[in-house]
């Protein structure tokens, strides 16, 4: 693993945080203070033999000082300092270098913040066009006013006949009822519609991907416990679809293939007899896979999406074109294999495998489908060319990329 460019930086605080002087540590390293000094303000470059030494020192992996940021905690760096214009965003990667604790706070508020808006947004919506919630409340605003209006006259009114006052009564108790039921049905129609809003969830594909990401995405049911029925509902599908490709693609028996073929979609599909896609999802969507997996259809709408640590995926607006998932779409049944490589000093770099399936539900008269998938599995030889891409325009550092859609918040 090469050594990053804040491996001074991360020395010096290690050091700093043991309390241990500049020259002893340099005396357990065997070099002088002067060096020492030198590296830990990054100004000398330190061969891997003597980081070695110094970690061992300062009793921490050599992995520790060799890692360089990774790219979803600089992507949502970057989302936060589009949200608040005057930040230092070309000093963004020094920031999280030295102070990775505080920019997992940043990133995790400027995320809270920006689900706490979506589920305002997303109440707001509710209340203008959802008809249970228009019924709900007007139910409750109907029974209220009887109620006000029927203690009113009771009030105001003194000499009512002793039979006008029991019906009044009556009408009172009866109204009192229904305003209590449907404030009742109200209060849970809301606790349980409203929580995927509490955890910054906008749409059922969120909900969906956020309850197979807490299960390690295994499905364990077909939904039961998600809050609105149409991600119940996309649940049930997918849970099918694993099924089927669970049962095409046995546990042992694909574990083996995988084993001597490796993560080859093509391959093992035609080992199986299944379709590609079918392997796409076998392979990423298993317990601790470090495998990312994008789906889209012909309309390059992204309809699944399982991360990788260090590959950010856009929640909202469009991918990034150079992405060979969308390459796929125009080359279909042909498959396609690249390196790419996030933007930034620290980018990293992945194996790509994409595909497109086409699909005629219709016959020889009806329309074509075309679905497209893309496996992102860490490239470890970091070798060779790689095909320079981002996640979203929005956020991408590369100025000058062709193919940009609209100006980035990052300043040259």
């Amino acid at each position: 693993m090469p050594v990053s460019a804040l491996t001074g930086s991360r020395l010096r605080e290690r050091r700093v945080a043991l309390g241990l002087r500049q020259a002893d540590l340099a005396a357990t390293a065997g070099i002088s203070a002067s060096y020492l000094n030198l590296i830990e303000h990054n100004r000398r470059r330190i061969s891997e033999n003597l980081l070695e030494q110094l970690a061992q020192a300062l009793g921490q992996p050599v992995a520790m000082f060799q890692e360089g940021v990774g790219g979803a905690v600089l992507e949502g760096l970057r989302a936060a300092a589009a949200e608040v214009p005057g930040a230092e965003v070309d000093r963004i990667e020094d920031f999280a270098g030295r102070y990775p604790g505080w920019a997992g706070v940043v990133t995790s508020l400027q995320q809270r913040a920006a689900g706490l808006q979506r589920a305002l947004e997303a109440m707001n919506d509710r209340m203008s066009h959802d008809p249970h919630l228009s019924a709900s409340l007007h139910e409750v605003l109907s029974a209220v006013s009887s109620v006000r209006s029927t203690a009113a006259i009771l009030a105001d009114t003194e000499d009512i006949e002793p039979e006008w006052r029991a019906r009044f009564h009556r009408n009172l108790h009866q109204d009192s009822e229904r305003l209590a039921l449907g404030a009742e049905a109200l209060v849970s129609y809301l606790d349980t519609a409203g929580q995927a809003d509490e955890q910054g969830i906008a749409s059922p594909q969120e909900e969906v991907e956020a309850w197979l990401a807490a299960a390690d995405w295994r499905v364990l049911d077909d939904g039961a416990g998600l809050a609105s029925g149409a991600a119940r509902a996309m649940a049930r599908d997918l849970a099918a679809v694993m099924r089927a490709d669970a049962a095409a693609l046995p546990d042992q028996a694909f574990a083996q293939a995988l084993d001597e073929i490796g993560p080859d979609p093509a391959r093992l599909a035609a080992r199986f007899g299944v379709d590609e896609l079918a392997a796409f999802r076998r392979i990423a969507l298993r317990p601790q896979a470090e495998v990312g997996l994008v789906v889209c259809d012909a309309s390059g709408t992204l309809t699944f999406r399982k991360p990788v640590a260090g590959f950010a995926l856009p929640r909202f607006g469009a991918a990034c074109p150079l992405w060979p998932l969308f390459a796929a779409l125009g080359q279909p049944m042909r498959p396609i294999e690249t390196v790419i490589e996030t933007a930034g000093p620290q980018g990293r770099r992945f194996l790509v495998r994409a595909f497109c399936r086409l699909r005629f539900p219709g016959g020889f008269r009806g329309p074509e489908l075309r679905e497209a998938a893309m496996l992102i599995l860490p490239d470890h030889a970091r070798t060779g060319e790689a095909l320079a891409v981002g996640s979203t325009c929005r956020v991408c550092q590369r100025l000058q990329c062709p193919a940009r859609r609209e100006p980035s918040i990052l300043t040259a």
